[in-house]
């Protein structure tokens, strides 16, 4: 096999590995998902953050990072006892990182998980904070009759 055979194959395999990526997005964005930015680390430098795309399934915002081949969600956020402890703008040195016009959403950690920070849109944001406070599927609201 010569070495112009070896790199055509790989210029395929990369074009393969991008294309699938794309449709996954596509599909995801499709379905009703959201751009959403996701970070578990905090440090000062204003990295951390992985884009991807989020997806409200019942009492569970899945979120899936956007360059990942993965079948199923990166991350799973609950709704039951998910408390946001601060809002806020993005600093300076994160707005590369995120989505134009984003906001910063810190949440406090549950008992054994790890604290989350979610960066999204405003229209995205309104949509996030309704699934928060609206009632699980299958819950009778104490007015309700």
């Amino acid at each position: 096999m010569d070495i112009s055979t070896v790199v055509v194959a790989l210029l395929a395999a990369v074009l393969l590995v991008l294309l699938l990526l794309v449709l996954r997005r596509l599909r995801l964005l499709r379905a009703g998902g959201v751009h959403v930015a996701l970070r578990t680390d905090f440090d000062d430098s204003g990295r951390g953050w992985h884009l991807g795309v989020g997806r409200y399934q019942g009492d569970e915002f899945a979120w899936f990072r956007a360059i990942s081949l993965r079948a199923g969600p990166d991350r799973i956020i609950h709704r039951d006892g998910l408390e946001i402890a601060a809002r806020r703008d993005p600093e300076h040195i994160e707005t590369p990182n995120l989505p134009h016009g984003s906001r910063v959403l810190r949440f406090e950690p549950l008992p054994g998980a790890q604290a989350v920070e979610l960066a999204m849109g405003t229209d995205a944001l309104t949509g996030f904070l309704s699934w928060m406070e609206s009632a699980p599927p299958g819950k009778r609201l104490p007015w309700a009759s």
